[in-house]
C-alpha cells in the first residue's frame, strides 16, 4: 500500500488531498502545526488504520525529523510527499515587518526544503514530491510581497530538486492554485475581491478544494511518471490570459 505525507493537512487543500489519497487506497500521514484541529480532521476521516497524525512546525528541523521518524516507524517507507503547509501576511510591502517576511519564508520555502531532505531517505525509485505554490508566485499582486516571493522561490526550488533527485528516480513537481473556496478565502475575500477575480479568470469562478486535490493526486500517481520539474496551475485559466477578459464577457453576454 503506497504512503503519502501531507503537510498542512488539518484543513483546506491539505485535508481534501488526504481524502483523495485515502479514496485511492493510500495510507496517509497528516502533519500540521495545529494539533487539535488535526486530531479532529483525522477522526473525521474514519480511517485510523491508514492515517497517522503528526504535530510539527515544518520550519523547525528537529520537529520535522521527529515526525518523519514516526512515519518510518509506522509505515517503513514513503511514496509521496505533499508540501502544502503555508502561511501568509497580507500587507503593503513597506508595512511588512522583517519578522513577518522571515516567518513567511521559513514556512513556505524553508519548510519544503527541510521536509524534502528529511523524507527523501524514505523514498525509493518512483517516489513523488508535490509542492503547493500559488498564482501569486507567477504574477506580482498587491499585499503579497512576502507570500508571493516565497511561492515564486518555491517554484524554483521545485525545479532544483527535480534535477537533483532525478538520479534517485524521484519526481518533483508543483501545483499552483488560483483562488480556492477555502475557509480562509471565505473569511477574507470581500465581494470586491471576488469580482476582480471573476474578471481575471476565464472560467469565472473560484476553484474547489477537491479540484486541487485531483491535480495533486495526479502528479503523485502512476499516470504522471514522465512529468517532473513542472508547475501545474490549477487556476481556471488565470495564468493563461492577459487583458480584455471583462470586455470579452460584456461583448459575448457572459
Amino acid at each position: 500500500m503506497p504512503v503519502v505525507l501531507i503537510t498542512g493537512a488539518a484543513r483546506g487543500i491539505g485535508l481534501a488531498a488526504a481524502k483523495r489519497f485515502l479514496a485511492e487506497g493510500w495510507s496517509v500521514a497528516m502533519l500540521d502545526i495545529d494539533g487539535d484541529n488535526l486530531a479532529r480532521a483525522v477522526e473525521s476521516l474514519g480511517a485510523q488504520q491508514r492515517t497517522l497524525a503528526l504535530t510539527a512546525d515544518v520550519a523547525m528541523a528537529d520537529q520535522v525529523e521527529a515526525a518523519v521518524a514516526q512515519v518510518k516507524a509506522r509505515f517503513q517507507k514513503l511514496d509521496a510527499l505533499v508540501n502544502n503547509a503555508g502561511t501568509a501576511v497580507f500587507k503593503p510591502a513597506m508595512q511588512t515587518s522583517l519578522a513577518e517576511f522571515q516567518r513567511t519564508m521559513d514556512v513556505n520555502l524553508t519548510g519544503p526544503f527541510i521536509m524534502t531532505q528529511a523524507c527523501v531517505p524514505l523514498m525509493g525509485k518512483g517516489g513523488a514530491i508535490v509542492n503547493i505554490t500559488s498564482i501569486s508566485g507567477l504574477r506580482a499582486s498587491a499585499m503579497r510581497v512576502a507570500y508571493g516571493t516565497s511561492k515564486a522561490a518555491l517554484a524554483h526550488l521545485t525545479k532544483q530538486f527535480a534535477l537533483e533527485l532525478s538520479v534517485l528516480g524521484i519526481r518533483v513537481n508543483a501545483v499552483a492554485p488560483g483562488p480556492v473556496e477555502t475557509a480562509m478565502a471565505k473569511a477574507v475575500h470581500t465581494a470586491a475581491i471576488r469580482a476582480d477575480y471573476h474578471d481575471s479568470i476565464p472560467l469565472g469562478r473560484y476553484g474547489l478544494e477537491d479540484e486541487l486535490a485531483d491535480g495533486i493526486y495526479f502528479l503523485c500517481s502512476e499516470r504522471a511518471t514522465y512529468i517532473t520539474g513542472h508547475v501545474l496551475p490549477v487556476d481556471g485559466g488565470f495564468d493563461a490570459i492577459g487583458i480584455g477578459l471583462p470586455t470579452f464577457r460584456k461583448d459575448s453576454g457572459v
